[in-house]
């Protein structure tokens, strides 16, 4: 508790903390605590007017929506303080390479820092926004919520209280620095800049590269999104000759690099590992330096196979993460990046702010499916896209019905819209930007060229990218997906445990802590081992659950696929002409669709009979056509 005391030592400090915001604040007015155990700030006090009692936070920006300071917030609640201190190191190396003068605060007792930076003159707030971006790429306990809204972005000042005792006070710099600025807005972009550059090299900082990329259930990193075939050249370097190649180890790179460029899983190229004549440097090593001639790689250890192919996937996935997700020779990518980076941003804030909407009734099932719209457009560079139920229920972890009347009620709300409907085979299209706003901000991306740095939209979205594939990593799994489990909400409220900006609800944490997947520490709630979800769910007998359902939906998309073959026969002149494979021979030839299925099956009076599909189905009648079809993308 804040003593109130007049004669008490710490209100001395107080007002010449008090004095200190009233020379710094750019606005008449600050923001002050509630009061309670929450972290808000929901009045305002005269910067004029006497010293409060309680904490009070500075406003970042000028009346004009102009930014004066960079206030960045390193919060002890997602990493420990271990991480903020690393990260701390980080941000102030990148300031001092970058000759950008700054002051840290120890914020209070939980460990947090506050670095200071004093701006000679109002900044863009979108010039702002990009240099958070760039700063979160390198210090991921940075809470950019200040730095996002110039209208509301505020922190607490050196010498203000912390709700919590004891107050924020410099550890390095001094009240001089930010008394008389001295960081110009050109100096922000070139900080942005070289940390766009630096970001590139997987070299300067790999371990922070690695521990972005999403993980498998077999902890193989891969890069998200709809799996496509091999490029040409690593489908040429899987099928080359390479056990009499002096440099096998860069055939089989080449091919690593375009699998993990088409969206593969580790497990993929597990399966071509002992047939792939690419791979020949996973299965055997050279027998000394310099020569051709080589022997078998023992079964275990670490250089067995399996660990060396799982070392080149590493590096391999790392390598493309950190290169091809820039801009590339494309000079209209950056733009269009951002432009949909912020239509997602706006929405998610839009959303965040709703937070009762997601509460109640089908609101977790409606915020899952909202997100995940998102990152497909993220995904996509475009805000519309086709999006069929299955394929939106197996991304999600919900099912297919429940991914449809989200859909309803999601566009009745407006939160996206319906940009056609379904038509044959082709799914309907939805938009998460049904105003059309996006043109709106590519024109503003591309009007202020001379203010941005470079990569900045490509940042943006791959921020917004690894946030959403970490989101749906953690909630995505069986305990998720039954109320009588843990249901949606709660998966909710773990994907997003200590994000900023978001109020867990506390039925929630209590849930997920009894379930041993979160535990109180010092530095606030934190998730347990991931592995501990596969125990809650065998212990509330869900185990399983989304395997069973996702064979389920390739079942029914095969007997459509099929259906929809047989259909294109059945409309076609000349079709008497097929030849009739014979049941479990499935012909891929060049020609026309139909001639990759055995006949559907027909009852006596000559009528489909779809029931008898479906066994066929589970029997394997159509798994020749899988195989052959990864042998030919291999």
């Amino acid at each position: 508790m804040i003593p109130t005391d007049r004669r008490h030592p710490q209100h001395l400090a107080f007002g010449v903390a008090w004095a200190l915001s009233m020379k710094l604040s750019p606005r008449p007015h600050v923001r002050l605590a509630a009061g309670d155990d929450t972290n808000t700030y929901p009045s305002q006090v005269p910067i004029d007017g006497p010293a409060p009692q309680r904490p009070w936070a500075m406003y970042l920006a000028d009346a004009h929506g102009h930014y004066r300071y960079l206030g960045l917030d390193l919060d002890a609640h997602q990493g420990g303080v271990q991480q903020v201190q690393q990260d701390t190191a980080r941000i102030r190396r990148a300031l001092d390479d970058a000759g950008i003068a700054h002051t840290v605060c120890e914020s209070g007792p939980s460990g947090g820092r506050h670095i200071w930076i004093a701006l000679t003159t109002g900044v863009d707030q979108q010039l702002v926004r990009h240099v958070a971006h760039y700063l979160q790429g390198i210090a991921p306990s940075l809470d950019p919520t200040p730095l996002l809204n110039a209208a509301t972005g505020c922190l607490r000042p050196p010498g203000a209280p912390h709700r919590d005792g004891g107050t924020s006070h410099i550890i390095a710099g001094s009240e001089a620095t930010l008394i008389h600025p001295a960081t110009t807005p050109r100096q922000l972009v070139a900080l942005a800049s070289a940390l766009n550059t630096a970001t590139q090299n997987p070299a300067r900082e790999p371990q922070h590269a690695e521990l972005r990329l999403p993980t498998d259930d077999h902890g193989r990193p891969w890069l998200p999104g709809p799996r496509r075939p091999l490029p040409q050249g690593s489908r040429n370097a899987l099928n080359e000759h390479a056990e009499h190649t002096p440099d096998a180890s860069r055939v089989l790179y080449i091919a690593l690099l375009g699998a993990a460029a088409a969206h593969w899983h580790y497990d993929d190229l597990t399966a071509l590992l002992d047939s792939a004549p690419g791979m020949e440097h996973a299965r055997s090593q050279r027998i000394r330096h310099g020569a051709v001639d080589r022997r078998p790689r023992p079964s275990q250890g670490a250089q067995s196979p399996q660990a060396v192919l799982g070392r080149l996937w590493q590096a391999a996935v790392r390598f493309v993460a950190t290169h091809e997700r820039r801009a590339g020779n494309d000079p209209s990518f950056d733009p269009r990046a951002e432009a949909i980076a912020a239509v997602v941003d706006r929405l998610q804030r839009r959303a965040d702010a709703s937070t009762t909407r997601w509460r109640r009734g089908g609101g977790p099932a409606d915020r899952r499916i909202l997100d995940m719209l998102c990152l497909l457009a993220l995904q996509a560079v475009t805000p519309s896209l086709e999006a069929d139920i299955r394929r939106l229920a197996l991304l999600t972890g919900l099912g297919r019905e429940t991914a449809r009347t989200a859909l309803i009620r999601l566009a009745g709300d407006h939160w996206i819209a319906q940009a056609q409907p379904a038509a044959g085979t082709r799914a309907a299209t939805w938009t998460i930007d049904p105003q059309d706003a996006i043109h709106t901000d590519l024109d503003t991306a591309r009007s202020q060229g001379a203010a941005r740095p470079a990569g900045a939209g490509s940042q943006w979205r791959n921020l917004l990218l690894d946030q959403f594939t970490t989101r749906f990593n953690l909630a995505r799994h069986d305990i998720f997906t039954s109320p009588h489990a843990l249901g949606l909400a709660a998966g909710l409220t773990y994907a997003r445990l200590n994000e900023p900006g978001t109020t867990p609800d506390q039925e929630h944490l209590y849930r997920l802590a009894v379930a041993g997947l979160i535990v109180m520490t010092p530095d606030g709630w934190q998730r347990t081992a991931p592995r501990l979800r596969d125990l809650a769910a065998q212990r509330h007998g869900v185990a399983g659950r989304l395997t069973l359902r996702q064979q389920r939906y390739a079942s029914e998309r095969d007997q459509w696929s099929w259906w929809n073959a047989e259909l294109g026969w059945m409309t076609t002149p000349g079709r008497h002409r097929r030849r009739r494979q014979p049941t479990g021979q499935i012909a891929l030839s060049l020609g026309r669709p139909w001639d990759m299925y055995p006949p559907y099956p027909r009852r006596a009076d000559g009528r489909a009979d779809h029931r008898a599909a479906r066994t066929m189905i589970a029997t394997g009648i159509l798994d020749p056509l899988h195989h052959a079809t990864l042998a030919t993308a291999a």
